[in-house]
């Protein structure tokens, strides 16, 4: 590998605060294009009101942008913020950052979180949030030294393509003395030539003496930074402890992290065991409920299903006991070392695989009819060193492959790849095609939503039926879950602020396994308190794994058990300790609520955020097809009868019973909306009040104007 060699463009020398109860309370600005770096104090309302985190990298981008502003203009910005508990050494998950910026897939706000040492390391190192604006046709390198008090610009000449190499290049270039207090966020050649590029954020695994790396993977961000000219972001500052984040009451802190942290390891053993298997638990039980994505989201379950578990990644994880955050005993961070890509650039040699987590395996295997380990470990290496979204790559290409069984499109246009479901070869080359902006990977590296229009208008496919099959909602690729038979979690797609995310609701197991939710008002209840909930982790600097993937023997026999009330109290207490604000469990919903309300508004702002853009492609609501509909043909029958009351269906052809069960499944949908609107506090075209913006103190001149507007539109 070449020599790196410096250049500095710009830098500026600063104060490092005093970091008080989780909070610098300053903001780091940078502009690429003239290089302007400024340092700027957070008010005391926006902390009141925001909390930190995303709250924090929504106000930024909120005054960074226009309403006429797209994504790859210099004035987008990327906004990343950790939270005033992100830090925290001794409490589960809290490593987490956020990510925030306008996205090239949906054209709106969208936000990723993500794990590593990043969040962490930049507020230790002075700041609560960072705002990247600017546009820069140089390949720079930002540095945020926290020992040096300096912030500088670089143009490094010599730095790798491939993201897993910048990172471990940088690691090395800027320990000083050791590696473990740098880390570095990057993309991949991937993300300059699709709407979906993610970003790594790295974390370094002393162990093996190597940067590893979490995504934040949703909505095209590492796009963002790659058309900015940025190669590479990096922060260092010193060893963290219990002390770095000033807490009030430590004792209170110790506390309650001895207790989470003894619970996770008591019982993650004997329930998910994902110290050892991470989320690959999950594959053999959405299997099992008809829940694993399948060819599309035509099925929910295979005869394979289990080739690609968890019985199976346990034996091909490299063992040990892996976090990406210091001190979580919860360690569902696994890889696979040495493992030998059979194709692409890295083609013969080893390389280590972060992952896979569940989503990649099933948006990477099953829903492509792929059950096989090793063909998606090299996919998950070659999206994560290409810095391109998992869940985008394979719920477009599940759409590229059934699009192609159908005859929607040929092999003339898919520059001579056969895209059959299970053909592990044309995926794997399309993929590097995509990163290499080469042949069909040009149009399959712009995700389903304009897909859709492409194949229609040059293709001349169907354009009703690539809508009904497109598995996208606002733009944003269907993370990897079935809900055709839980309309709380279509509203959990539909309704999720930006795009068919599973982070804000993930009520399945509640809607349709426990039938904990039989009415429409207790559906909306969830779909108020979930996301509501959802959102204070990524306020905080949170990883929500330990609040509910691991659950207390006792909490079955709770009131609500799917909220694990004792670990939300154990939050309360958490965000006490460390803040000295006294508060309860509901006091945390109503914090998220004003950021949640904040982020919609932000939608409106942009174009966006009203009933017609919280809609889902009806796969997911229902069978689109006669081949759907017959493999659960028993199923749907007695639907028919029991909510229809169509008693005889012998006279009814399959085309007849899907159009009916098609009409009544939508109703319900449009039902739901109304339900949602209203516990929200919304207008029926899904507009937040502003008597809701008054009672959550979020009403800012130009969001009333804005509202107002709206109102007599």
């Amino acid at each position: 590998m070449a020599d790196l060699i410096f250049n500095s463009i710009k830098s500026l020398t600063y104060q490092r605060p005093v970091i008080k109860h989780g909070y610098t309370d300053q903001f780091l600005f940078v502009d690429i294009t003239n290089g302007i770096i400024s340092v700027e104090p957070v008010a005391k309302k926006i902390k009141k009101t925001f909390i930190g985190g995303k709250g924090y990298d929504l106000w930024l981008l909120w005054n960074a942008v226009k309403s006429t502003t797209t994504w790859n203009d210099p004035e987008n910005a990327i906004c990343i913020a950790c939270g005033p508990l992100g830090g925290t050494p001794n409490y589960p998950g809290s490593g987490k950052s956020t990510v925030t910026s306008i996205s090239p897939l949906t054209g709106s706000v969208v936000d990723s979180n993500v794990g590593g040492h990043f969040g962490p390391l930049l507020k230790f190192a002075g700041f609560d949030a960072l705002k990247i604006s600017g546009k820069s046709t140089k390949d720079l390198v930002l540095f945020i030294d926290g020992p040096a008090q300096k912030v500088e610009i670089f143009k490094i000449k010599g730095l790798p393509e491939a993201s897993h190499e910048i990172s471990q290049v940088l690691h090395e270039h800027f320990a000083n003395p050791k590696p473990g207090g740098i880390s570095v966020v990057s993309t991949g050649p991937g993300a300059y030539h699709t709407l979906f590029g993610c970003l790594n954020f790295t974390w370094y695994d002393l162990k093996r003496k190597m940067a590893r790396y979490k995504q934040a993977g949703r909505g095209g961000i590492g796009t963002v930074m790659a058309h900015k000219g940025l190669k590479a972001i990096v922060v260092r500052d010193h060893p963290v402890n219990l002390d770095s984040n000033q807490p009030v009451d430590k004792e209170m802190l110790k506390k309650v992290a001895r207790l989470h942290s003894r619970e996770i390891l008591e019982v993650d053993p004997k329930l998910n065991r994902m110290s050892s298997i991470g989320t690959t638990h999950l594959v053999p039980i959405m299997n099992e409920f008809d829940l694993l994505p399948t060819h599309n989201f035509k099925f929910g379950s295979h005869p394979q299903g289990n080739n690609i578990g968890d019985e199976v990644f346990k034996h091909l994880f490299d063992p040990g006991f892996d976090g990406c955050w210091k001190g979580c005993v919860l360690a569902c961070a696994h890889g696979v070392r040495d493992f030998v890509p059979l194709t692409g650039p890295f083609k013969g040699k080893k390389v280590f695989v972060d992952g896979p987590e569940y989503e990649t395996i099933a948006g990477c295997g099953s829903n492509l009819g792929i059950f096989d380990p090793y063909t998606i470990l090299e996919m998950n290496f070659y999206c994560d060193t290409y810095g391109l979204d998992t869940i985008s790559v394979g719920t477009g290409m599940a759409f590229i492959m059934e699009c192609y069984e159908a005859g929607l499109i040929d092999i003339s246009q898919t520059s001579g790849l056969e895209m059959n479901f299970g053909n592990r070869l044309s995926a794997l080359n399309l993929l590097h095609e995509m990163a290499q902006g080469k042949g069909f990977g040009v149009i399959a590296g712009q995700g389903i939503l304009k897909m859709k229009s492409l194949f229609a208008e040059k293709f001349g496919a169907d354009p009703k039926f690539l809508q009904d099959i497109g598995m996208e909602s606002k733009g944003l690729e269907f993370s990897e879950y079935m809900t055709k038979e839980s309309l709380a979690q279509q509203g959990g797609y539909g309704l999720a602020l930006k795009g068919a995310q599973h982070d804000e609701a993930w009520l399945i197991f509640l809607d349709m396994v426990h039938k904990f939710m039989p009415t429409f008002e207790l559906k909306a209840e969830a779909l108020h308190w979930f996301p509501m909930f959802r959102t204070w982790f990524s306020l905080c600097g949170l990883c929500k794994l330990p609040w509910n993937d691991v659950v207390p023997p006792d909490n079955k026999n709770t009131k609500e058990p799917a909220k694990v009330i004792k670990h939300v109290q154990w939050y309360s207490q958490y965000f006490t300790a460390v803040t000295g604000i006294e508060v309860g469990p509901e006091d945390l919903i109503t914090m998220s609520e004003a950021v949640y309300n904040f982020q919609r508004i932000f939608n409106l702002k942009m174009g966006f955020g009203t009933r017609k853009q919280d809609s889902i492609p009806y796969r997911a609501m229902g069978p689109v097809t006669k081949e759907e509909y017959l493999s659960r043909q028993d199923r749907y029958d007695k639907q028919l009868k029991e909510n229809l009351g169509i008693e005889d269906l012998s006279g009814k052809t399959t085309k007849d019973k899907i159009a009916a069960l098609r009409q009544y499944r939508e109703k319900q949908y449009e039902k739901l909306k109304d339900a949602v609107y209203k516990r929200r506090g919304w207008t029926l075209e899904g507009v937040p009040t502003l008597e809701t913006v008054k009672r959550l103190k979020i009403d800012f001149p130009e969001v009333v104007e804005l509202l107002t507007s709206q109102a007599k539109n």
